[in-house]
């Protein structure tokens, strides 16, 4: 199975970063988030990747040309005229990696709708490039292969900051508590399992995937939820960036199972 990383949008909300490369090749630890996530995915055996490109898309293809060169021991060798490498050990993951160029303002559908002959008529994982999480794909898989549905999209519920009131008829605060996950909804983290029989519900470049085609699979009772009740984080903004950083800093980095 292929996995299908969007990886093409402006990236506005981390601009600090995102003026000179796309958010997805935005590092932590090093390494860009894209990595990390790729890592994950290869973790379970899944190591076939479309990378739906756009913005910036050279700084993807230019970071994975170099990738081998700059994972292993070369001795380059200009005696006598020749110019000759010759590689003595690499520690490059045995990846096969297709980056398309999908368009500057493409919506995330119809990035989706563009590499539909990439992944052909088969099954394929599709998720964001800016987030981690530590859902467990094989069970997430099996979950899928289960209900028979077109979709399946992993569910989480996130922490709230705010604290709840009771307000009685007076405006008096009856009660205070603070906010937990019982109070929040869950959301699409990405992290999807989808049949190519979704291509269908795709119109075309202006359609973000989240919208209209999601809409009418819930619609069509083919899109399914798998909660996922462990880590998962988004990177959105700088403080987001530190606050990876910092898990993969002290040894706490939950997505990190490789």
């Amino acid at each position: 199975m292929k996995v299908v990383l969007l990886a093409g949008g402006f990236g506005t909300r981390i601009s600090e970063e995102s003026q000179f490369k796309p958010k997805p090749m935005v590092e932590i630890g090093g390494m860009p988030i894209l990595w990390h996530i790729m890592k994950f995915y290869a973790y379970y055996g899944f190591a076939d990747f479309v990378i739906c490109a756009g913005y910036k898309q050279e700084v993807i293809k230019d970071w994975f040309a170099n990738y081998f060169l700059h994972s292993s021991d070369v001795t380059f060798d200009y005696r006598n005229g020749r110019n000759e490498m010759h590689v003595h050990n690499s520690s490059c993951e045995p990846w096969r990696v297709t980056v398309v160029d999908t368009g500057l303002n493409t919506m995330t559908g119809g990035r989706i709708k563009r590499i539909r002959e990439h992944v052909g008529n088969e099954r394929f994982f599709m998720t964001y490039g800016d987030g981690v999480c530590d859902v467990n794909i094989a069970k997430l898989l099996d979950f899928h292969k289960a209900h028979g549905k077109l979709a399946t999209l992993t569910a989480v519920k996130l922490g709230q900051e705010k604290g709840v009131l009771d307000i009685g008829g007076d405006n008096a605060v009856k009660s205070f508590r603070e906010k937990n996950l019982i109070d929040a909804p869950p959301v699409n983290a990405g992290f999807m399992v989808l049949e190519p029989g979704i291509f269908d519900y795709i119109d075309g470049d202006s359609q973000p995937f989240e919208r209209e085609p999601l809409e009418r699979l819930a619609k069509d009772g083919q899109l399914m939820s798998y909660i996922h009740k462990g880590f998962w984080q988004c990177m959105d903004n700088v403080r987001e960036k530190q606050t990876l950083e910092k898990l993969l800093e002290i040894g706490q980095a939950p997505w990190k199972v490789w």
